[in-house]
C-alpha cells in the first residue's frame, strides 16, 4: 500500500511528536522527582529503623542486666531471710549458763562477734589471713599486740549477761598503800 503523506499532514505528524517528546520529558521529570522522594523516604525509614534496632538491643542488654540483679537480690533475700530465721530460733530458745560467743578483735577493736570459734577463724581468712594458721593462745600480751584476736565470752546469768571465759590474773599493784 501507498501512502500518499501531504506537507500538513507532516507538520500535524513533527507537532504531535514535539507534544509527545515534550509530554515524555514532564512525565519523566515527574518520575525522577517521585524517585528521589522514595530515596528520601526510605533513607528515612531505614534510619529508623537502624535506631530502632539499637535502641531494642540496648533495651534488651539493659533488661538482662536488670533481671541478673534481680536474681543476686532475690538470692540475698532469701539467704538474709534464712539467716533472721535462724537468729529468731537462738532468741526464742534463749540463753542457757555456760554457753558461749566469740568475739574477733582486730588491733584490739571488735570486729564481729561469732557463735563459735571456728566462725571466727575462718572470717579472719576473707580479710587476708591464712586460713590454715595456727592460732596461738595471746597470754598476757595486751589485745592491741596482736592484728586479729578472738576472745570467747561466756554467758553468766548472775551477771544478766556474757563475762569474758578468760580473765587475766590481776596484777599487783606496786607501792600500794
Amino acid at each position: 500500500m501507498i501512502r500518499i503523506v501531504t506537507r500538513a499532514r507532516l507538520a500535524q505528524l513533527e507537532n504531535d511528536a514535539r507534544t509527545a517528546t515534550e509530554q515524555a520529558r514532564q512525565t519523566n521529570g515527574a518520575a525522577n522527582e517521585a524517585f528521589g522522594r522514595h530515596m528520601l523516604e526510605l533513607s528515612a525509614v531505614t534510619d529508623r529503623a537502624e535506631r530502632a534496632e539499637a535502641a531494642t538491643t540496648e533495651v534488651g542488654a539493659l533488661l538482662a542486666r536488670a533481671v541478673e540483679e534481680l536474681s543476686e537480690a532475690q538470692q540475698e533475700l532469701l539467704l538474709k531471710d534464712i539467716e533472721i530465721r535462724r537468729l529468731r530460733e537462738d532468741v526464742n530458745r534463749g540463753r542457757r549458763e555456760g554457753e558461749t560467743l566469740t568475739v574477733l578483735l582486730h588491733y584490739g577493736e571488735p570486729h564481729t562477734v561469732y557463735a563459735s570459734r571456728e566462725d571466727a577463724y575462718s572470717d579472719t581468712a576473707t580479710h587476708g589471713t591464712d586460713p590454715d594458721a595456727v592460732w596461738v593462745p595471746a597470754g598476757e600480751r595486751p589485745p592491741s599486740a596482736s592484728k586479729w584476736r578472738c576472745e570467747a565470752f561466756i554467758y553468766a546469768a548472775a551477771s544478766n549477761g556474757f563475762r569474758r571465759a578468760y580473765m587475766p590474773a590481776p596484777k599487783p599493784i606496786e607501792e600500794a598503800a
